[in-house]
């Protein structure tokens, strides 16, 4: 067997009394994958930075290339050939392709910037990887997918032996997805080492050699992903056995409750027409770029229709802005939590709160008892995991902010709820959690619209799936009818 690359011997790291990773072990082996798996709060993202040198080990040791080695910075990690691509790429919009690629290091002449060589090697390094970016093009003209490709180059830049890819696929297209996994196959075949993160299964099994398993601090099982099923991955990282990922509710499903005809904005989307009936999540799905998410942001009064109508219960609804939208009954998970879904600074009572306040405030003082009840009641009721309602959002894990953001929604007593990519970046035993209560809130009577870019998840949870494509409805299947490879040939007109 070739010798590992990297090997993590019993590494620990505490916070403020707490252990985010007990005597956490992993081994990278060059020209492989190695899948890092594991809940939020398993310790995945401590051990990625101890390994890139933002936090150091309290216990343990770490050894590359045959040598115990300290990291004590990201200079270090960079030094030592450690590099890291992060979910949301870190780069600077306002420097160019080259300078973010070189931008703790730049070849320098006679004591300054070289600024030619500094373009010639970006030029070089893009050759492979996507010879259409330009070295002096802004950053913020680059595409997400591209703005991978310069994290990975600037990781060439510094001949990284071990390569971090944490979620890169979480804004990603599957035409991109399919282009990162090329890339990644050819820095295998330069004999890198890559750790990829990721809570897609899917993912895993396509492009992992091995993998290793987190769970409360600490490492529960490492081995080839040839020996391994999807099963038995889920049981290592819940610690119990989940038999049904997908808890799919049995609710009747009632008379049609809410209505979009023929709604359509400039170039984003035309002639969209659907209905949604009591007690049934409607599963919308669709490419990056097929409108769906436009679609849902013009329902809710976010962007301006430009022709179509939107009704509930029969009645017409003017919508000119989300007040408009949440005063007629309607609520609206969005894609990303953290920016629009939740006030990460602000406490969990006050974002629970937030679109209530009209309802929760008397004589122009808001009634922070009220609040607090309310706050209470919904983290009871979706057992939110929190030390109290004075928490900061920022300071939960991915699952219980995004159980925040839903409880936010239901506490305005909506009759419709637009989910975005409901379980986006959350693990295998939050996404259970929210499926299970977005099965409670459809037997309440509610109707759901659930985008996702998930298969999986349109065909566990959805009812009926509505295929869209172009900015148009493309199919809509029931339940019975809907198959990958049906659902798939709708949304990419093969």
């Amino acid at each position: 067997m070739t010798a590992p690359i990297l090997t993590m011997t019993g590494v620990t790291k505490h916070f403020a009394g707490v252990r985010a990773l007990v005597k956490g072990e992993l081994t990278l082996y060059p020209g492989e994958v190695t899948a890092l798996i594991g809940e939020n709060g398993a310790g995945k993202s401590t051990l990625v930075k101890i390994l890139t040198g933002v936090h150091h080990a309290d216990e343990g040791s770490i050894t590359l290339g045959g040598e115990v080695v300290r990291i004590p910075s990201a200079d270090a990690a960079n030094r030592l050939g450690i590099s890291a691509i992060h979910q949301e790429a870190v780069v600077f919009d306002d420097l160019s392709v080259a300078e973010n690629i070189f931008i703790t290091e730049r070849p320098r002449r006679h004591g300054m910037v070289d600024w030619a060589e500094m373009r010639r090697q970006t030029s070089k390094l893009l050759a492979e990887l996507d010879p259409r970016i330009d070295p002096a093009m802004p950053m913020r003209q680059l595409s997400v997918a591209q703005k991978h490709l310069v994290q990975i180059a600037r990781a060439l830049s510094h001949e990284a032996r071990v390569v971090i890819m944490d979620e890169p696929t979480a804004a990603l297209s599957h035409r991109e997805v399919a282009e990162l996994f090329t890339i990644v196959h050819r820095l295998k075949a330069e004999g890198r080492a890559i750790l990829f993160i990721s809570h897609k299964f899917d993912e895993v099994f396509e492009i992992a050699d091995r993998y290793a398993v987190f769970r409360d601090g600490a490492a529960v099982g490492q081995g080839l992903v040839s020996d391994v099923g999807r099963d038995e991955l889920i049981t290592l990282m819940v610690g119990r056995s989940v038999d049904q990922v997908f808890p799919k509710a049995v609710v009747p499903i009632g008379e049609e409750l809410f209505r979009v005809e023929g709604l359509s904005r400039g170039r984003e989307f035309a002639d969209v027409s659907f209905g949604l009936r009591r007690g049934e999540i409607l599963g919308v799905y669709g490419l990056v770029g097929a409108g769906r998410s436009e679609v849902m942001q013009t329902i809710f009064g976010l962007n301006r229709a430009d022709a179509g109508t939107v009704t509930l219960e029969g009645r017409k609804l003017v919508i000119r802005s989300p007040e408009d939208a949440i005063d007629q009954g309607l609520g609206f998970v969005p894609e990303d939590r953290q920016i629009s879904g939740g006030i990460l600074r602000f406490s969990i009572n006050d974002n629970i709160a937030l679109p209530s306040l009209s309802r929760l405030a008397g004589f122009g003082f808001t009634r922070r008892g009220e609040e607090r009840k309310l706050a209470d009641e919904y983290v009871s009721q979706l057992q939110i995991k929190t030390s109290g309602i004075a928490q900061r959002l920022e300071e939960l894990s991915g699952g219980n902010q995004q159980k925040v953001v839903i409880a936010k929604w239901l506490a305005t007593h909506p009759r419709v709820l637009i989910m975005d990519e409901p379980t986006k970046g959350i693990d295998v035993g939050a996404k259970t959690a929210v499926y299970r209560l977005m099965g409670e809130m459809v037997a309440q009577g509610l109707g759901i619209i659930m985008v996702t870019s998930e298969l999986p998840e349109a065909l566990g949870m959805a009812d009926r799936v509505l295929v869209m494509r172009r900015g148009r409805v493309a199919a809509l299947f029931d339940r019975v009818e809907a198959t990958a490879e049906a659902i798939v040939r709708a949304a990419t007109d093969a």
